[in-house]
């Protein structure tokens, strides 16, 4: 095959040469993507000059999430009114000022819960209610029959398609007929709710990023007239990518061109309700924010249709993770998810950013040594420098965030698998137990621990390691053919009694402490053991932890770890090198 099968594979940053490996043609070509058309020729952006690149996230929008209208309308299982009113309460609770709570001439259910806001005091003063409803005239009564006396603030938020595929599809509309239908529903607004003092309007020209810039304009600046936008007064714009279809700078570009053009600018919130269709729709939202929006509508996880809305949790988290308030609660996150589980009846993937179970587990050993070693740093800094580790900057690697600041504790931050390595096994004992293992011995008993997954093929959790270890360094055998009898010292000398092989000796030695004093007992009687290093750490705290004595040995040629463990710390001493003459005599198989 020569190199002219392979035609060059042009990139912005230049052709990729055609013999490049794992370019392969014929493969690639058996996907039909002649057949779509890319968004710039779709949908092209007079927009020369662009600020978004330059601009920074210093603050956050408002958000509005709309589980209960957009995300319910995507369920294969409406909420029921508890479930709704148990999500509402959620929302509230965490402190959104503006929930779309509904699609009241949609159904039932969503109407009974609009009068169910109105009708009670559910809703605390300060919460906009937002209620949605298509341009068509009997539908735009009933939703405002939905709210009369509702006290809060109440916006009506009317849509209608405006693409070219939907004007020609959907709708059987051109430019100007569709026009006139949706400044129909919006006279129509005017003439059921434009006398009520605390009822403001919303438009969204549905699947603007498909719509032409310049009658997307058209059609908006012909909304604020109409309703007559005023700073005091102000008309929201929402600029849905209802159908994600262009990398996220394409979304900023249309709402930065929307931004710069509309008339009465500064009596419009600018919103945006982006999709996740490409899976970039966190990055959209966060661009048209840096592009001028103002507002962002989406679901607190990402529920919705098709691939969801944008994922509210994940945009205000990526705020606090840069050192911005996202003016939202998130300090128990957990419980955000089961309630959204709850009402949702659809579980949170493991890997969901900031939720998941996993996403602050580190399995990997090269990321737990780096964990473990940043949390030691943390630590020292927090006594330093601040009164609490809460106050330190956070700059622990592999973790963007402080668990803590979401309710989440750090006993799944390092979990252990075959691919873990001693930092991470280190970890979990230490947290679990209190255990601080030497270098060495982390290595040595690595080895332990991956040869258990590799025949298990499972997750170690800090109790198989716990007795992983106990098995490894603590067991003493059943039937020893050395024991420890006595040992007695006065602080000037020590007297060892050992029995070996049935008959018991004691010896006498002066000017050393007891653990030396034993193992030369020892080797007056063959077993020779060279105590290479000492630690001592303990299990728990307080009046119920155990001593632990880890010793490093040499027996000949041969070097190896034991430990002992009891209330008092010679004892675990002596133990521990008791277990390490019994491992060398081949009583104990390690």
């Amino acid at each position: 095959m020569t190199s002219s099968t392979f035609p060059t594979l042009s990139t912005p940053a230049g052709p990729i040469p055609a013999t490049a490996p794992g370019w392969d043609r014929q493969r690639h070509s058996q996907m039909p993507s002649h057949r779509y058309r890319d968004a710039y020729s779709r949908v092209p952006v007079p927009l020369t000059v662009r600020d978004w690149p330059s601009n920074q996230l210093a603050h956050a929008p408002l958000w509005v999430p709309v589980d209960l209208r957009d995300g319910n309308q995507a369920l294969a299982e409406p909420m029921d009114p508890a479930r709704k009113r148990r999500f509402f309460e959620l929302m509230v609770a965490m402190g959104y000022k503006e929930i779309e709570v509904g699609y009241p001439s949609a159904s039932q259910t969503d109407y009974d819960f609009v009068r169910l806001i109105a009708e009670t005091e559910i809703a605390p003063e300060d919460v906009t209610i937002v209620v949605f409803t298509p341009a068509r005239r009997e539908l735009i009564q009933r939703t405002v029959e939905s709210v009369r006396g509702i006290r809060n603030h109440v916006v009506i938020h009317m849509y209608t398609a405006t693409a070219p595929t939907w004007r020609d599809v959907v709708l059987g509309q051109d430019r100007d007929g569709l026009k006139e239908l949706i400044l129909g529903g919006g006279r129509d607004v005017l003439e059921f709710a434009g006398h009520l003092p605390n009822v403001r309007f919303e438009f969204s020209p549905e699947v603007f990023n498909l719509t032409e810039p310049d009658y997307a304009l058209e059609v908006c600046d012909a909304m604020t007239e109409l309703w007559e936008a005023t700073p005091e007064r102000p008309v929201i714009l929402n600029l849905p990518a209802t159908v994600e279809i262009a990398t996220p700078n394409v979304y900023a570009d249309q709402i930065e061109y929307m931004h710069k053009h509309l008339a009465r600018r500064e009596a419009v919130i600018l919103s945006v309700h982006p999709h996740n269709d490409r899976g970039t729709g966190v990055a959209c939202a966060e661009l048209a924010v840096l592009a001028g929006a103002q507002r962002v509508e989406g679901c607190i996880f990402g529920n919705g249709e098709r691939t969801g809305n944008v994922d509210l949790a994940t945009l205000a988290l990526n705020l606090h993770s840069q050192g911005v308030d996202p003016m939202i609660d998130f300090s128990d996150i957990d419980e955000i998810r089961r309630t959204v589980e709850h009402c949702n009846r659809i579980e949170i993937h493991p890997r969901h950013p900031y939720v998941g179970d996993l996403v602050h587990t580190a399995f990997s050993g090269t990321h737990q040594d780096a964990i473990k070693k940043g949390f030691a740093e943390h630590r020292l800094r927090a006594i330093a420098e601040a009164p609490s580790a809460r106050e330190v900057e956070w700059k622990v690697p592999y973790l963007p965030i402080d668990p803590a600041d979401i309710g989440r504790s750090y006993d799944a931050v390092i979990r252990v698998n075959s691919q873990s390595g001693k930092a991470g096994i280190a970890y979990l004992l230490k947290a679990k137990y209190g255990i601080e293992l030497p270098r060495r011995l982390q290595i040595d008993f690595a080895r332990h621990i991956q040869q258990h997954t590799d025949e298990t093929g499972s997750e170690v959790t800090a109790d198989q390691l716990w007795d992983i270890f106990h098995g490894a360094y603590l067991a003493a055998p059943a039937q020893a053919p050395v024991d420890l009898v006595d040992c007695t010292t006065t602080g000037q000398s020590t007297t060892i009694t050992i029995r070996a092989n049935g008959s018991e000796k004691a010896t006498t030695h002066d000017g050393i402490g007891p653990v030396e004093a034993l193992t030369a007992a020892l080797s007056h009687i063959g077993f020779a053991i060279d105590i290479l290093s000492l630690h001592q750490t303990s299990t728990g705290t307080g009046s119920d932890s155990e001593a632990i004595t880890l010793i490093e040995y040499r027996h000949r040629q041969r070097t190896g770890w034991v430990a002992g463990k009891n209330r008092s710390v010679l004892t675990a001493s002596l133990i521990a090198v008791m277990n390490a003459a019994t491992v060398e005599t081949g009583a104990r198989t390690r």
